[in-house]
């Protein structure tokens, strides 16, 4: 038993007994902690505002038999004043802290590339700079390939033919583009802007992003989000409150992404050439596909 220090990030609280708190944090050497901080519900606790969501804090812990304890805080980032008073950037912040949460189910295991991930899509979002939304999607995207979960954007997911520049389908269940001979039952077909803005986001190419309309950021963003919670089996409780303005097409994991039936791309909405019906459905991983899995690129956002 001893002491040790680590920067965190404060991802969320729990209440313990009557003045106490487990807090889970995602730290840059020890990966996901659950630590008790002693009586920060009380009103004259030392640090009990510096353990609240979306706080980057340096931390001094004592090891535990079963959770640690937290002994000393200190704020480096308070990224929670910049998003609290801003509906759109708070949920997106919470999906933030949801999404790294559920890509480190095992404690004490180092997640040094998703901890500055995260840290810095903090600070993207409570600069006020970037648009939330991309600054959210990106962030899943590039939390995806870290995980080796990331969808296949120019390449094929089954076969690995490059596409001129991109293939014209996208199947979440395939792992991501696929080609004409490899095109599963319900690929939905995205228009090309949707496609360079996946391949924006991906590679931190901020300035075509930003370019974008607002139909290639609606379809992005479903198949960010289906794909994600497709690898993870179970919904994101936090992504149905982004505040996304005109709304994005309804993920749903039993029934797949909402397309319309017409084959036309040309208007940028996701398109399916067969039945939506099952498009996402998990029966059609039955084949073993091979999902794409690059190197994970750059943290800074």
């Amino acid at each position: 038993m001893g002491f040790y220090r680590d920067t965190g990030v404060v991802l969320r609280l729990q209440k313990l007994g009557e003045a106490d708190r487990i807090v889970t944090f995602l730290t840059q050497r020890h990966g996901k902690v659950r630590a008790v901080a002693k009586g920060v519900r009380r009103t004259s606790s030392r640090f009990g505002a510096r353990l609240e969501p979306f706080g980057h804090v340096d931390l001094q812990l004592h090891t535990g038999r079963s959770l640690d304890i937290v002994t000393q805080v200190q704020t480096l980032d308070a990224f929670g004043g910049g998003l609290t008073g801003d509906y759109p950037r708070y949920t997106a912040g919470c999906a933030l802290l949801e999404t790294a949460d559920r890509l480190t189910s095992e404690e004490g295991e180092p997640a040094r590339e998703l901890f500055l991930l995260l840290v810095g899509a903090l600070r993207g979002l409570a600069g006020g700079v970037r648009d939330p939304y991309l600054v959210l999607d990106a962030f899943l995207l590039r939390a995806m390939v870290i995980a080796g979960w990331a969808p296949a954007i120019t390449e094929c997911a089954r076969c690995g033919t490059e596409g001129a520049p991109y293939h014209r389908r996208f199947s979440v269940p395939a792992g991501g583009a696929v080609c004409e001979g490899c095109r599963p039952s319900g690929a939905v077909v995205p228009s090309e802007p949707t496609w360079r803005l996946l391949e924006a986001l991906r590679d931190g190419d901020w300035g075509t992003a930003e370019g974008t309309d607002t139909a290639a950021r609606r379809d992005s963003a479903g198949l960010v989000a289906a794909h994600l919670q497709w690898h993870l089996e179970r919904t994101l409780r936090s992504l149905p409150l982004v505040d996304r303005r005109g709304g994005i097409p309804r993920v749903d994991l039993a029934g797949g992404v909402e397309v319309d039936d017409e084959d036309d791309p040309s208007e940028g909405l996701l398109r399916s050439e067969e039945s939506a019906e099952g498009a996402l459905r998990r029966n059609d991983l039955s084949d073993g596909a091979p999902r794409s899995a690059p190197t994970a690129p750059g943290v800074a956002l």
